[in-house]
């Protein structure tokens, strides 16, 4: 577990998501997901732009999410 609640790991995040590490990674070549730090080979996600990205990517309708996708993936 991360001490510092600044910054979580990537097995953090994917634990708070429920999903895979590998989906993370492969988010991240996509450029994808909320932005990420790299130091030292390590992986590391700040807790303020986690939560920004699942703000940014709270939706009301399904209708919402047709506009996400024809806007290429950004809102």
């Amino acid at each position: 577990m991360n001490v510092n609640r600044n910054s979580m790991s990537q097995t953090e995040l994917a634990k708070r998501w429920s999903i895979s590490q590998r989906t993370l990674e492969r988010w991240r070549s996509l450029g994808w997901g909320p932005t990420y730090h790299k130091m030292g080979g390590r992986v590391i996600y700040m807790t303020r732009d986690v939560e920004a990205y699942e703000a940014q990517t709270a939706m009301r309708s399904t209708s919402e999410h047709c506009r996400v996708i024809a806007a290429g993936g950004q809102s």
